[in-house]
C-alpha cells in the first residue's frame, strides 16, 4: 500500500480518535468520517513505516451505517473538534463505555472489574462553557475576507471559522461574533505565527450559569486601543461582565503564556468570572480567574461530583485529600461533610481561585496548598478518604506510592483518559485497592474525550 492509491474498506469500530477502522491489503486503515458498519472508499495519505497502519482520506461511504446523523455544526469536517457529530448520541454513549472496557481489559489485575453504562450528557449540544478561539485574518483580496475566529483545522495551521458553533453554550458564539465585527471594523491586527507580526493571537471566552460572560484577549503585545475597545465591547454586549488582555509573548500555539510576571491587566469590568455547579441539590460557588481550568460541561461535572460524594459517604470525622483539586470544585464539595479538606494544586492561580471559592460558599474547613501534589501528600501524615483527578499523562508512581503509604479507606480517581487510568488503577491494585466498577461520564459529547470515575477501596 502506497501514499495515493485507492481503497475501499468495511470499517468495525473506531480509533482512539474517532476515526473508522478496517481493514484492507493487509492494512489497518483509519478513515476520518467513516463509522463503524459501513462500506467505504478513500485515498491513503499516509502508510506507517513501523507497523501495518495506514490512514486514508474519505472520498465516498458506498453503504452507510443506521447510526450515521446529519452534523449540526456547519464547520463539521474541516474543524477538528467534534469528530464524532456524523454518529448517533446513544451510538456514542456505548463506543465511550466499550474504549474504557478495552482499556482496562489489558491489565490482568483489573479482571471482573465492571464498566457501567457512559452516563450522557444532558445537554449533547450547547454545553461547552468555554470557547478558545484563534484569530487570523482570511486571505486579502477574497470577497469575504476579513478577521476570522476559529480553530486550527487538524494537523493544519488553516484557521477554521467557528461562527454558528453549535456545541457553545447559547451566549458564547453571539458574543464571539459581536467581536469579531467589532475588531475587524477596528483594524485589529491578528498575530501572524509565521511572520511573528500583529498583535492578536487569541479570544477565550468563559460564560458561566447565569449566561454571563469574561472575555480574554490573548496578545503578542498590548492593543493600542485596548482599553476603549473593551469598553465599547461590553456596552454592545451586556452579558460581558468583564475584559482582560493576557500578554504571550512566546513562539507556539500555546493560548496562555508560563512566563513569570505581570502580564495580565484588566481593560474593563471585572477581572474574574463566578460560577456554580448545583451538586445534588446544593450551590457550590466557583471563582474562576482567566487562565484557571474548569470542566467544560458544569451540568456532567456536576453529575460526576455528586457520584463522588455518594461514593465515598464521607463522615463527620474524616480528613478529605484532594490531590489534584483544580479551582476546588470536588473538595468544596466534599467539605461540608468531612471533617477537614486539603486540596493540592501546581497552579497558583487556580490555588488562589479555591481559597477564595471556600470564603465565597462560608467552608472553613477546607484549606488550599500549592505545589506537586506527590511532594506535598508526602508531607502529610494522615488522609482518610483521597481524591485524585489528574490531568491526561494520570499519577506519577512516586504519588501512588504515597497514596499507599497514607492507606486511605477509600479513593475517587476521576480521569480523562481510559488508558492511564487503567494503568493507575492496575499499580493501586498491588497496593490492595479495588475497583468495583468504572463509569464513563460524557463530559464533551461528539469528541472521543471520555471522563471516567473509580472509586476504589482496600479488598
Amino acid at each position: 500500500m502506497r501514499s495515493g492509491d485507492h481503497v475501499a474498506l468495511t470499517c468495525d469500530d473506531l480509533d482512539d480518535d474517532g476515526a473508522g477502522v478496517g481493514e484492507s491489503g493487509g492494512h489497518r486503515v483509519h478513515v476520518a468520517g467513516a463509522l463503524p458498519g459501513e462500506r467505504v472508499s478513500g485515498v491513503v495519505a499516509h502508510v506507517s513505516r513501523q507497523s501495518s497502519a495506514a490512514w486514508a482520506r474519505l472520498e465516498t461511504v458506498d453503504a452507510p451505517s443506521p447510526a450515521r446523523r446529519p452534523p449540526a455544526c456547519p464547520a463539521f469536517g474541516a474543524c477538528g473538534g467534534c469528530l464524532l457529530q456524523h454518529l448517533a448520541y446513544d451510538a456514542q454513549l456505548e463506543w465511550k463505555r466499550t474504549r474504557v472496557a478495552r482499556a482496562l481489559a489489558e491489565h490482568p489485575a483489573l479482571a471482573g472489574v465492571k464498566v457501567d453504562a457512559c452516563v450522557a450528557s444532558p445537554r449533547p449540544l450547547g454545553y461547552r462553557n468555554r470557547s478558545k478561539l484563534v484569530v487570523a485574518r482570511r486571505e486579502e483580496g477574497r470577497l469575504d475576507d476579513g478577521l476570522v475566529l476559529g480553530a486550527f483545522a487538524p494537523r493544519s495551521h488553516d484557521v477554521i471559522d467557528l461562527a454558528g458553533c453549535r456545541i457553545a453554550e447559547p451566549p458564547l458564539d453571539e458574543t464571539a461574533a459581536a467581536l469579531r465585527s467589532l475588531l475587524d471594523g477596528a483594524g485589529v491586527r491578528a498575530y501572524h505565527e509565521r511572520t511573528l507580526t500583529g498583535d492578536l493571537r487569541h479570544v477565550v471566552l468563559r460564560a458561566n450559569h447565569e449566561g454571563r460572560v469574561l472575555a480574554v484577549w490573548i496578545v503578542a503585545r498590548p492593543l493600542p486601543d485596548g482599553v476603549a475597545l473593551a469598553r465599547r465591547f461590553r456596552a454592545a454586549r451586556p452579558e460581558v461582565i468583564g475584559v482582560v488582555e493576557h500578554e504571550n509573548r512566546s513562539r507556539g500555539n500555546a493560548i496562555f503564556s508560563d512566563a513569570e510576571g505581570d502580564n495580565e491587566r484588566l481593560l474593563d469590568g471585572a477581572g474574574e468570572i463566578e460560577d456554580q455547579i448545583d451538586v445534588a441539590g446544593r450551590a457550590v460557588r466557583l471563582t474562576l480567574a482567566p487562565g484557571a481550568f474548569f470542566q467544560a460541561n458544569r451540568e456532567v461535572a456536576a453529575l460526576a461530583y455528586a457520584a463522588i460524594s455518594q461514593a465515598l459517604a464521607i463522615q463527620p470525622t474524616e480528613r478529605v485529600v484532594d490531590a489534584y483539586c483544580g479551582v476546588g470544585g470536588i473538595a468544596l464539595t466534599l467539605a461540608p461533610a468531612a471533617a477537614e479538606v486539603i486540596g493540592i494544586e501546581s497552579h497558583a492561580g487556580a490555588v488562589a481561585g479555591a481559597t477564595a471559592s471556600a470564603a465565597l460558599n462560608g467552608i472553613a474547613n477546607a484549606r488550599f496548598v500549592a505545589g506537586d501534589a506527590a511532594q506535598v501528600l508526602s508531607q502529610i501524615e494522615r488522609a482518610d478518604v483521597l481524591v485524585l483527578n489528574p490531568p491526561r499523562k494520570g499519577c506519577a508512581p512516586e504519588l501512588l506510592a504515597e497514596v499507599a503509604r497514607l492507606a486511605p479507606r477509600a479513593i475517587a480517581y476521576l480521569s480523562c483518559d481510559p488508558e492511564t487510568l487503567a494503568r493507575d488503577l492496575a499499580l493501586l491494585a498491588t497496593h490492595g485497592y479495588r475497583a468495583r466498577a468504572v463509569t464513563p461520564f460524557d463530559m464533551l459529547p461528539h469528541t472521543p474525550h471520555i471522563e471516567a470515575l473509580a472509586v476504589l477501596a482496600l479488598s
